[in-house]
């Protein structure tokens, strides 16, 4: 049985002899026709190991039976099975196909020739061009039994070809360390230039921000009573704005969707992949692994990548220290000046094996049944319902009352405000988790911004302005509620910052932007970006008007009407009739069961908002790309490992 051989020791007349093996078609004018591999006769790969005794023959016909139904690779499900060991199934593989077993680790692959191909591409199909010998150049793969269909692409970039075997962890592995700097560059600028923020800061903002800094402050200066009257103004119309807005949402959201029945069959179920961007996130490693083995989903269909810096030596050691399934594998992210989770995410895309792609965080704890769900609802879709939103909630709501008043917060809007704002048409916001893509799409657009830092939202806003759909799903992933005051804030402010940036890298053509979404999606972005910023933003001047019914002295109650004063206290407590509407039916859907006071002290929670908003504010200008990182696991829960 043969054992993986370096590259360098394949010559000229080793790569002959092999070709002669492998009736090559000959460049020229047909060099897409059929491909032959040299099987030999009707045996197959899994009677191959049965007579050599490396798997049983109840794992055989149980490999099989699954095959048959998932069409899947019988590698694959060998594996996600732990039926057989790595080496000795690519051993196998080598003698059944009868060409060479490589370790591309040894000698590095020649990058002329992955360039030809392109490395993304080469990790995306588990094909590694190695060395040329003359005309022939050897191409290792991964998945032998798929060569034929990529013989025609191969021998137009590569002229006459030779195949040859490699596992796939060594081909993903000797592609990173040939190619890493590339595939980190493309991770780093997948989305169209246009609608990126990675130009920000470069094209002279700091002159017109100081420009109107300085107009606001001379006109405070000549006139303060009518900037603290357009003020006024402009707070009250966005506030009366998002209360339209979330009363709409209410409205529609309480009319529930008919049932469907039961589920649909689907005869070929795909394969999901799942992305875990971890970072210092040591001691969340174990839990994490606990939670997605209880996903109930085929194994051999299951793909979770866990995605780490190559910084991080602390979470690659604790992962490294644990016994990983095999449809678990870790994905090391070079490093690089930029370290955001939307650029760990373009990284280990390529590497996904999935037609489906889902997003987890370190800390979720997601429904058994979820996959299941994703995949029975993009089948009864159409293409054009890109992404599933899961439900977000906690399993820490009563560590203390800002855990509180964080799940009435999220339950209010993934249950309430965002249910509703699908039914009116709008574009959704993405959450950063529970996530699930069509593969394709994600490609096509570009998949996240890496310099966004709430790239989930900026991404929902994408889908929308290239005609997809986002549709809530009915599926809950349990998270760590951040119940400290100081991280609470780092957090909302890191949200603020890429609302703000999402804002701005879209209102770029407000033309074009018009054309894409449509009138009823372009108001709808105002509202939800715009005017939200401006309630964070400007909170000081709403909360200023509660110097009148506590008989104080206030700037404008001499500059502004009795009626429209009134009007505003009608819209005060329209507005705060509304958030304890939404807020008590969005409880009533979730299994906590708190007390409807609480709903109360949320006039307290919120100021917190408008000093997140204002580092925020900073931060756009100072540090536009920081990340600032939310650590998990302080205060995790036994429930959420039942």
């Amino acid at each position: 049985m043969s054992e993986p051989i370096p590259v360098s020791s394949w010559h000229l007349d080793d790569v002959s002899a092999v070709a002669q093996s492998q009736p090559l078609p000959r460049p020229g004018p047909d060099p897409g026709r059929q491909f032959r591999l040299p099987v030999p006769g009707a045996k197959t790969l899994g009677v191959t190991l049965l007579r050599e005794g490396l798997i049983s023959p109840h794992a055989l016909v149980q490999a099989l039976a699954l095959q048959k139904r998932h069409h899947g690779r019988l590698a694959d499900i060998l594996l996600s099975r732990q039926f057989i060991d790595e080496t000795l199934l690519y051993r196998s593989h080598a003698k059944h196909w009868k060409v060479r077993l490589l370790d591309p680790l040894v000698t590095p692959p020649d990058p002329r020739l992955i360039d030809r191909l392109g490395a993304a591409l080469c990790l995306r199909e588990g094909l590694l061009p190695l060395r040329r010998a003359g005309r022939i150049t050897v191409v290792a793969t991964a998945h032998p039994e798929e060569f034929s269909k990529h013989h025609p692409m191969l021998t137009e970039k590569l002229g006459a070809i030779v195949m040859a075997v490699a596992p796939a962890s060594k081909i993903e592995a000797a592609l990173l360390k040939a190619r890493g700097a590339s595939l980190i560059h493309l991770a780093q600028n997948r989305v169209a230039r246009s609608e990126s923020c990675r130009d920000w800061g470069r094209n002279g903002f700091a002159l017109p921000l100081f420009l109107m800094a300085s107009v606001l402050m001379l006109a405070l200066w000549l006139s303060p009573g009518a900037v603290a009257t357009g003020l006024a103004a402009w707070t009250v119309m966005t506030l009366l704005l998002v209360t339209g807005l979330r009363a709409a949402a209410i409205v529609t959201a309480l009319h529930r969707p008919p049932d469907r029945g039961e589920p649909p069959t689907i005869a070929r179920l795909p394969t999901v992949s799942v992305m875990v961007a971890l970072f210092n996130e040591g001691n969340i490693a174990p839990r994490l692994i606990a939670r997605l083995s209880r996903l109930d989903y085929p194994r051999d269909l299951l793909d979770i990548l866990l995605v780490v810096e190559e910084t991080d030596s602390v979470t690659r050691d604790a992962l490294h220290r644990q016994n990983l399934p095999p449809w678990m594998r870790i994905v090391v992210v070079p490093d690089g000046p930029l370290k955001t989770k939307p650029r760990a995410l373009n990284f280990a895309l390529d590497m996904c094996r999935g037609s489906i792609i889902g997003v987890y965080d370190a800390e979720d704890a997601p429904e058994p049944a979820q996959i299941r769900k994703v995949v029975d609802r993009f089948y009864q879709r159409g293409a054009d319902v890109a992404c599933l939103q899961g439900v977000l909630d906690f399993y820490n709501p009563r560590t203390n009352w800002l855990s509180r008043c964080f799940t009435m917060e999220y339950a209010a809007w993934f249950r309430i405000i965002l249910p509703g704002m699908q039914r009116l048409g709008l574009a959704l916001p993405l959450g950063g988790t529970t996530l699930f893509f069509r593969r394709a799409v994600l490609e096509e657009l570009g998949a996240w911004d890496a310099h966004n830092v709430t790239e989930d939202a900026d991404l929902g806003i994408r889908l929308a302005r290239h005609g997809y759909r986002t549709e809530l799903l009915e599926t809950v992933t349990e998270e760590e509620a951040n119940c400290r005051a100081l991280p609470w804030v780092k957090q909302r402010s890191r949200w603020l910052k890429g609302y703000m940036m999402t804002y701005a890298v879209h209102m770029r053509q407000p033309g074009l932007l018009w054309r894409q979404l449509g009138p009823r999606q372009f108001a709808g972005f105002q509202v939800l970006f715009l005017c939200t910023l401006s309630q964070f933003l400007l909170a000081p001047v709403l909360w200023s008007f509660w110097l009148l019914p506590l008989g104080l002295p206030h700037p404008l109650a001499s500059a502004l009407p009795d009626g429209l004063m009134f009007a505003m206290l009608v819209l005060f407590l329209a507005t705060e009739v509304t958030n304890l509407a939404a807020t008590y039916l969005a409880m009533r859907r979730t299994p906590h069961r708190m007390s409807p006071l609480w709903i109360l002290t949320l006039h307290f929670y919120f100021p917190l908002g408008a000093l997140a908003s204002y580092k925020a504010a900073w931060e756009m200008v100072t540090r536009p790309f920081y990340w600032d990182k939310t650590s998990h696991g302080h205060f995790d829960s036994a429930r959420a490992d039942l």
